[in-house]
């Protein structure tokens, strides 16, 4: 017994030496060379300068070349953000940093289709210039998804690199033009060189300041759920110096959220509101964009999860919203962004970023979001129809609203409707027609309270649904099942959406309370028509807006640096 009890202890001071001795970066073993044949420019250090360099650089001109030649595909849209060419996967390092919100994002040149790191700035979280690629594959073999912190003096960021593990890069130069990676390896390697199993997973690591010390995250799952099964996990590294890195433990604890195969890829974490909170959307390779909200025990080390949603209400493919990039906006609110898959096969390019957010937090402590930047600036060719009766179960067309580059304001009292339904995109014979739906007072209920005299509590909440299996005719065209989602409404809360339209993109902002959006590909050019129906009583509408959307990608160098900062 005592030689048994001599191996088990011999056994717990390894598992502990492994999980708490630093990470050293993996020592520079053979390995193919990885350097992108992208030609990589060294730009000056100060602003004038690095705008001089920029007018010749090119890049910039070949960007310029490829957005005009892409700008004819009549599924480009044209006020949200596509990259200049080629492929777009996730956006990353969303960041304020010097007047300007940097964007980052994977990017694929077309002579390299690795990802390499994309680079947009925007003055008011609407108008995007392009600047040249950030971030250049090797030692890794493709630069993966990643964050950005912003220091007094520069800006950190942690990114995932394919076959080595997460690395460090970091600028501090006025465009974030020119990076350095810290120590030119993996700072916290994908395998153990002695060869030892790792107790957690490198991926998408997410970074953080606290006391002075740096904090990352790494996104993966683990089996640890029912009989073995994956579940999300997070694992938390702490660090002094940016190189050396020290595995710490799990750091989301009390997650009874997501499911079972769920993981945190793109994982961000940002304190929210003014009472404690923090939030971390993410994205499941599953299940799609989502969010776990809580509290942060800054004594354990621990994301306390209390609350959770989704951005996305199905796949994220086809046509959905997938991975986010977040930050601070600096009044307690945060930023989000997210690329949306596609559905139809588009020459030259493919996905596309959804409308910046803002997320909030009420009174209560749920989320609020809503559209983020200076989107008014983009309206023009107001319209309005006046309020009318909506007459049970017959469809108004409203003739003078069509468009397919448009914002819609409109507010709704359901009465006595057991659905109120907007369709946008309606060809005036309703062979393509995508519908917003709201069924009020009929979606799930609190539940049923045992221990209080067996009350259950019958008020329902409401719920909204984006549906696109009649948006085009067709037959590339990838329908996906309707977007449902649940919307709380008070009593006596009228409806009141915000419905964005770019060519191939539909997004709805309901109450501020939730967000739907897909990809759509109308095959008819007079497709562009707007109705409502009220279903199974009447209806009626309190107000609605139009507006027509500008072009942002018009706007010359000069008119986009007058741009005011929307912060």
């Amino acid at each position: 017994m005592i030689q048994i009890a001599k191996y088990v202890n011999m056994i717990c001071i390894l598992v502990v030496l492994m999980i708490s001795t630093p990470v050293i970066a993996q020592e520079n073993e053979e390995r193919p060379d990885y350097t992108s044949p992208i030609p990589q420019y060294e730009f000056p250090t100060t602003l004038d300068e690095q705008e001089e360099a920029l007018k010749t650089n090119p890049l910039m001109q070949r960007f310029a070349e490829s957005r005009e030649k892409l700008s004819s595909d009549p599924y480009r849209p044209i006020y949200h953000f596509v990259n200049p060419e080629g492929r777009l996967n996730d956006p990353n390092g969303l960041s304020f940093w010097n007047g300007n919100w940097h964007l980052f994002y994977q990017a694929y040149p077309p002579e390299d289709p690795r990802q390499h790191w994309g680079h947009a700035i925007s003055k008011d979280l609407v108008h995007w210039r392009d600047l040249p690629l950030a971030i250049y594959p090797n030692p890794e073999r493709a630069v993966y998804s990643g964050s950005t912190l912003v220091e007094e003096d520069r800006v950190i960021a942690m990114y995932h690199g394919t076959e080595v593990g997460n690395m460090v890069a970091v600028s501090d130069d006025p465009l974030l033009l020119n990076w350095e990676k810290i120590t030119g390896e993996a700072v916290i390697p994908i395998s153990d060189p002695s060869g030892f199993q790792l107790p957690y997973v490198v991926y998408d690591p997410n970074i953080w300041k606290k006391d002075g010390v740096y904090y990352s995250i790494s996104g993966g799952r683990a089996n640890k759920g029912p009989d073995g099964k994956p579940v999300a996990e997070g694992y938390l590294f702490r660090s002094e110096d940016l190189e050396n890195w020290q595995y710490m433990h799990s750091f989301v604890e009390n997650d009874h959220f997501t499911q079972i195969g769920d993981d945190y890829a793109c994982p961000y974490f940002w304190p929210i509101g003014d009472n404690g909170k923090y939030i971390m959307p993410f994205y499941s390779h599953m299940s799609g964009g989502q969010y776990i909200l809580g509290e942060y025990d800054k004594q354990r080390n621990k994301f306390i999860a209390t609350d959770h949603g989704k951005f996305n209400h199905g796949p994220s493919t086809p046509s959905g919203v997938h991975a986010p990039s977040a930050t601070p906006d600096g009044n307690g609110g945060v930023i989000t962004i997210f690329n949306m898959n596609s559905g139809f096969p588009t020459e030259g390019w493919d996905q596309i970023m959804t409308l910046p957010q803002r997320l909030t937090l009420s009174e209560s402590e749920e989320l609020r979001i809503e559209p983020a930047g200076d989107i008014e600036s983009l309206r023009y060719n107001h319209q309005q129809v006046d309020p009318i009766i909506l007459p049970a179960n017959e469809e108004i067309v409203l003739e003078s609203i069509n468009g397919n580059a448009m914002e819609i304001m409109v507010e709704i009292d359901p009465k006595e409707a057991q659905m109120v339904e907007l369709n946008v995109l309606r060809s005036p014979e309703k062979e393509e027609f995508t519908k917003i739906s709201i069924y009020p007072n009929n979606g799930l209920t609190d539940g049923r309270t045992y221990w209080q005299d067996n009350q259950w509590n019958h008020t329902r909440k409401s719920q909204i649904t984006l549906e696109t299996a009649y948006s085009s005719t067709n037959s590339q065209a990838r329908p996906r099942a309707p977007e449902t989602a649940q919307l709380e409404l008070e009593d006596g809360e009228t409806i009141k959406l915000r419905v964005f339209i770019d060519k191939s993109v539909v997004e709805v902002f309901a109450n501020e309370k939730q967000y739907v959006a897909a990809r759509v590909y109308p095959s008819r050019e007079e497709s562009v028509g707007v109705s409502l129906r009220s279903q199974g009583g009447d209806g009626r509408l309190i107000s609605f807006d139009a507006w027509q959307m500008k072009n942002t990608w018009n706007a010359s160098l000069e008119e986009w640096q007058k741009k005011a900062i929307w912060r």
